[in-house]
């Protein structure tokens, strides 16, 4: 499926058929398998898709007992873009360098400890915490630039990478594997604030967000990889059942 991949688009048919009411909160989904036949899909991808609903909310898994609609459903907001992760981390590369080179001329010295409290939080925390520190430090610079319209901004893409799936599983897969040059680049962008250096937070940014769509580009070819290596799967298995019935 071009531009976006197979369970990205289950997750929205799946999503869909909640809002019509055919899956209400609180009731248990059809199985896997069933999933997959009435949607035309590997059951790996149903999994998938579920895997990302369950992240924004929409799903709960309860292991061994199924998977269910969540009985409070994230609450309704403004229609998101059909955006990639590469087109929201571009978008996030030009606003927040500029938010971070706004963010030096003003930045307090309360701020500064604030962020390098949540770098010592991607260091020794927990996944949830490093990545609940991570949200904090951008947000913090975007609000130490004192431009309430950079904010609303960054606050926007923030919300995109979190509440788009593709957008979030692709975020999950690259900042989950690579946490030390997460929270090396953040360190980077907070010693050229803590300097008062514009030009050297505005490019510590830009590194971080060059690096990310990096290794965005390494994470999109080997799952596109994994992907056609399922499909492969799938048709050795069906040669073979039609050679035993020849």
């Amino acid at each position: 499926m071009t531009g976006k991949r197979l369970f990205q688009s289950v997750a929205e048919q799946i999503s869909g058929l909640i809002d019509e009411g055919a899956f209400p909160p609180g009731t248990r989904l059809p199985g896997e398998r069933e999933l997959a036949e009435r949607l035309s899909v590997s059951r790996v991808t149903i999994r998938e898709a579920e895997i990302a609903l369950q992240a924004i909310g929409r799903l709960e898994i309860k292991t061994g007992s199924g998977v269910y609609v969540s009985e409070d459903q994230p609450e309704v907001r403004a229609t998101l873009p059909s955006a990639s992760a590469f087109e929201v981390t571009e978008a996030r590369l030009l606003i927040e360098s500029e938010a971070a080179a706004l963010a030096a001329h003003n930045i307090s010295d309360e701020v500064i400890e604030q962020l390098a409290d949540m770098i010592e939080k991607m260091r020794t925390g927990t996944e949830e915490e490093a990545n609940r520190a991570d949200e904090d430090f951008h947000r913090s610079i975007a609000e130490a630039s004192n431009n309430a319209a950079m904010v609303h901004t960054v606050k926007s893409l923030w919300r995109m990478r979190e509440d788009i799936p593709n957008v979030k599983a692709t975020y999950e897969a690259v900042c989950v594997h690579d946490a030390e040059s997460r929270t090396a680049e953040h360190e980077a962008i907070f010693l050229a604030l803590r300097d008062r250096d514009p030009s050297g937070a505005r490019n510590a940014m830009r590194e971080h967000f060059h690096r990310l769509i990096e290794a965005m580009l390494d994470a999109t070819e080997k799952m596109a990889m994994e992907e056609l290596q399922e499909q492969a799967s799938k048709s050795r298995e069906r040669f073979a059942a039609s050679a035993k019935i020849g």
